[in-house]
């Protein structure tokens, strides 16, 4: 009845063109009119996601082609989201997999190939950015074949159909010497390598929720396949978790498919269909929506467990309050649990007082933007260095999180990256020539290594490296990592600092303030250009008489201040010190404000 469907997932590496093809799809698909404006990357609907030019929400999208519906899920590509993607490749029926002309396979491709083909579904392979001037299609079809026997691919799965494409243009073909014309080639390949959605229409209705979503109209919204059956509006369902256990019964208000990027209301669904539903407050990602006779809920997939923490506590610096609206422990509180219910890649745990709450994610990244979007919101927070997640095994050795780390870089810089490595406890795996005089090194490495490794990285290659990481295994611990080398210059006062003060204290180190930037007593101002920590003053202005003389009105020359993001903020600060958030402001600044306290904690440690 249903058979006019197709459920396909695109994953890829990051970067390597997955929502900019979605883009060309839908404008060939008559999904916008001729003089529409129509915005780049219109998946990427968030506003960090338009700034970072990254995916970090799932979204469906459903496009009509030769009378047959085929809804598409846009999937993030970096790592630290890898939990988006291996929830929603379960409503997929196949998967479409991108890989880049000159970068082959990544450590991200080989993530979610190896979900994907676990899951038994059938790939169609993209070699994307063909025109690239460095692209090596050739080779890069050869690495994707051996990424698919390293990860155990079955016989049907190997023989995966191969197209090439320029996604940004909007064409794609079957063999490089074809017309490239348009991605009609794909969306017929689509239909006949991809099977309908193999469901029963006659079992009682039920769902498995997959993504949680809040509507500005509709309020709390699920979205998920629908495994069997069929639901109308004002239909009575009940909500299970995995365990079999009642969560809520509750009316379906609202039903909803998805029209290219919009969603449309309609009064009924069968199985098969990718829909969103409202009308349940307590249900949750991975609870299955079902009639009130069904008593077993549906298959779940594990979520793998996090890898790094960070603690969250009230903002109590003496600036505490001035620039956001939420600033108590309640609305913290509140705000994470919403989180970690709507993210199965997060976690939540809290103390005793409940006013320090840990916060567990896949990577630096990944709880940076919840930290961002907090901050957006109006929240004041402090943040501490984010720390890696230790496990025990059998006999009670220490685990720790290994990463498997591939950089490509020009060969003039491999000897310095290999040195940075290896301070960092990383083993080198492998290392070839890539083409263009690059060459590619692939460690495994721990992850309290990499914290704060990406600026040297930059640094150490001039900014034209590449690294990518991903979560490899957990290993025996690797031993100590050599931390910051350099102390911090520590403000000794509370005021307005002075560009006079700021110009004779630049020799003592690089600088994080400007003229008229607000400080106080323990706030970190700048990186000392030795490995202790100084305090010092610069609320200090020039002590004005009235003798003048030749030469002594110097004028003043400022070294711009070094500027830093949120990530690297995280990543920077040692353990005895704190990053301060607030909706308008980033501070470094030592855990104990007070210089007694600090000598005090120091010689009790």
């Amino acid at each position: 009845m249903k058979s006019e469907l197709r459920n396909i997932a695109i994953i890829a590496h990051v970067d390597h063109g997955k929502t900019t093809l979605i883009d060309s799809i839908m404008k060939q698909t008559g999904m916008f009119r001729e003089n529409q404006q129509v915005d780049e990357r219109l998946m990427d609907s968030g506003d960090l996601e338009k700034e970072r030019g990254i995916t970090i929400l799932a979204k469906p999208t459903s496009i009509s082609y030769n009378d047959v519906r085929i809804n598409i899920i846009d999937t993030p590509g970096h790592a630290d989201f890898g939990g988006e993607v291996e929830r929603v490749l379960q409503m997929a029926d196949g998967v479409i997999l991108l890989t880049d002309a000159a970068e082959g396979p990544m450590p991200q491709t080989k993530f979610v190939l190896g979900k994907a083909l676990a899951l038994g579904l059938k790939p169609i392979v993209i070699i994307n950015k063909i025109d690239r001037p460095d692209g090596r299609p050739t080779e890069v079809v050869d690495e994707v074949f051996d990424l698919f026997v390293a990860l155990d691919a079955n016989d049907e799965q190997l023989d995966f159909p191969i197209l090439y494409a320029a996604g940004r243009d909007g064409w794609c073909v079957k063999e490089l010497e074809d017309e490239r014309v348009n991605l009609y080639p794909l969306l017929d390949l689509v239909l006949d390598h991809v099977k309908p959605p193999e469901v029963d229409h006659d079992k009682p209705f039920a769902m498995l929720a997959t993504l949680l979503d809040s509507d500005p109209y509709l309020g709390r919204c699920l979205i998920g396949r629908v495994a069997q059956g069929r639901a109308k509006v004002n239909d009575t369902v009940k909500a299970i978790n995995l365990d079999g256990s009642s969560i809520e019964n509750g009316r379906l208000t609202k039903l909803l498919t998805f029209k290219g990027t919009e969603r449309v209301i309609v009064d009924e669904v069968h199985a098969g269909d990718i829909i969103c539903i409202a009308g349940l407050t307590k249900a949750s990602v991975a609870d299955t929506i079902c009639e009130t006779s069904v008593s077993e809920p549906l298959a779940s997939t594990p979520i793998d467990p996090p890898t790094m923490s960070v603690t969250i506590t009230v903002n109590d610096s003496p600036f505490g309050g001035r620039e956001g609206k939420k600033v108590t422990s309640t609305v913290i509180r509140e705000r994470l649990l919403a989180e970690a219910e709507t993210n199965v890649a997060i976690t939540f745990s809290e103390n005793d007082q409940k006013d320090a709450f840990e916060i567990g994610g896949r990577g630096e990244l990944q709880i940076g933007v919840l930290i961002e979007t907090m901050r957006r919101e109006g929240y004041e927070l402090i943040v501490s260095r984010p720390r890696v997640l230790y496990k025990k095994d059998d006999n009670g050795n220490r685990l720790e999180p290994i990463e498997e780390v591939i950089i490509d870089v020009d060969e003039e810089y491999v000897s310095a990256v290999v040195d940075g490595m290896n301070q960092r406890k990383g083993s080198m795996i492998d290392m070839r020539a890539a083409g263009a005089g690059k060459t590619r090194i692939i460690f495994h490495a721990p992850s309290r290594g990499l914290i704060g490794y990406q600026n040297k990285f930059l640094t150490e290659t001039r900014g034209t490296g590449v690294m990518n990481r991903i979560f490899s295994s957990y290993d025996l611990y690797k031993g100590d990592v050599a931390g910051r080398k350099n102390g911090a210059l520590i403000s000794t006062d509370t005021g307005t600092a002075v560009a006079y003060a700021i110009f004779n204290l630049q020799d003592r180190g690089t600088m994080f303030i400007s003229h008229q930037t607000p400080v106080y007593q323990g706030m970190i101002v700048g990186e000392h250009t030795r490995d202790n920590d100084l305090e010092i003053n610069v609320l200090k202005g020039k002590q004005l008489t009235n003798v003048r003389a030749s030469g002594t009105d110097e004028a003043i020359k400022l070294v711009t201040p070094r500027v830093m993001s949120l990530e690297q903020m995280m990543a920077y600060i040692n353990e005895d010190e704190l990053l301060e958030v607030t909706p308008s402001s980033l501070r470094l600044r030592k855990k104990f404000l007070d210089p007694i306290e600090r000598k005090r904690q120091k010689k009790s440690s």
